[in-house]
């Protein structure tokens, strides 16, 4: 580290200590919290490097070199695990390869400590992405559904908060349900399972052809970017190799159908995003988790341009999103923040708007209610 970096380490702290003094003592907490709490379970590699990290004042300095809203475990721990991936640290790519949680955890501050600026810098101009296509076993029945509803015989398929635009290609997946139904495509790279909760079958109806698909994002990422691509796996837990490999095929997925990725907010893009669609196809607009970003004010204006859009011709929304997050959308009685979401379904035609719950989710579409009658 620099004489700059060893200078912001507060009176009395030294360095591998397990109770830093100061400003290090909230960071550390955190990164502590991380490993004891949210990694318990799904990743024994980050539990023991996120403890490790808490209880190093060298690391914890090198993490505070970075801006304050980028210092979050799920940040840095992508930003090493890029590293790793493009063979900058190659000791913690083969402590991952080896599922080492020891060996993981030197090599992780190692890295850190030689490394500070890339990591800092990879950290400054990313987020965490979670992008994945395991909401299809929700997406595609709700979409089929949409069509069947206005008799469209071919829709184009609009996401918002598209990020990679893994759902763009909802279409091209297969999907097994618990209750022994299924849907998609049985060949593809792709398959997804979701469980179904109660006794009502989803529709069995497959979805028209999609001729558009267009996504929408502030920050949109090309799979068919290298760098892109390996920061999109670098997100993902290094001992999660099922997500991994889906990831993978999901990837490949995408980049091999033509589409279109909007850079800009929804609620000014989104008209454009619709006259990309051709006449004669339905535009079905999905969000999945997405809306919950926006202040209730933008929720509204994007409901407004929902109806904008109809002019001349429908459009459907379809909505995977948190108990009365979705506006217009019924709740069902249901409480907010009560660990489930809504399925919405709106279907815009001229004056007339049509908004109902078809079904609640679990898991990010994992388990599946479909309540509309079909």
């Amino acid at each position: 580290m620099s004489s700059t970096g060893e200078n912001r380490l507060d009176a009395g702290a030294t360095a591998g200590s397990a109770a830093p003094a100061g400003r290090a003592r909230p960071l550390a907490h955190a990164y502590r919290r991380f490993g004891e709490v949210d990694a318990v379970g799904t990743s024994p590699l980050y539990e023991r490097i996120a403890v490790a990290l808490s209880e190093s004042d060298e690391a914890l300095r090198a993490i505070e070199t970075a801006p304050a809203r980028k210092r979050h475990p799920t940040l840095i721990l992508a930003a090493l695990h890029d590293l790793a991936l493009a063979g900058r640290a190659p000791a913690l790519a083969a402590a991952y390869a080896a599922a080492d949680g020891d060996a993981a955890a030197s090599a992780a501050i190692d890295a850190l400590l030689r490394s500070t600026d890339s990591v800092v810098a990879i950290a400054a101009r990313r987020k965490p992405r979670t992008d994945e296509t395991g909401h299809g076993g929700v997406l595609y029945p709700a979409i089929a559904e949409a069509a069947q509803r206005v008799g469209a015989k071919a829709v184009g398929l609009i996401d918002v908060g598209c990020s990679a635009g893994l759902n763009l290609t909802v279409d091209r997946v297969g999907i097994t349900y618990s209750n022994g139904q299924s849907l998609g495509d049985p060949s593809s790279p792709v398959q997804l399972s979701t469980s179904i909760v109660g006794d009502r079958p989803v529709p069995p109806r497959a979805m028209p052809e999609v001729v558009a698909r267009v996504g929408i994002d502030i920050d949109p990422v090309d799979v068919t970017d290298p760098d892109e691509a390996r920061w999109l796996r670098a997100c993902l837990w290094p001992d999660q190799p099922e997500r991994s490999a889906r990831l993978e095929a999901e990837m490949a997925l995408a980049a091999s159908v033509p589409r279109l990725l909007l850079h800009g907010d929804a609620v000014e893009v989104l008209p454009d995003a619709v006259s990309r669609v051709p006449a004669d196809a339905l535009p079905v607009v999905t969000t999945t988790w997405a809306l919950s970003r926006f202040p209730l004010e933008s929720r509204l204006r994007f409901l407004q341009r929902l109806d904008e859009a109809t002019a001349g011709r429908a459009v459907a929304w379809v909505s995977a999103e948190g108990v009365g997050v979705a506006p217009a959308i019924p709740t069902l009685g249901d409480r907010r923040a009560s660990g489930h979401s809504i399925i919405g379904l709106a279907v815009f035609d001229g004056s007339v708007r049509k908004a109902e719950a078809i079904g609640r989710c679990w898991s990010r579409g994992r388990m599946l209610a479909w309540l509309a009658d079909s």
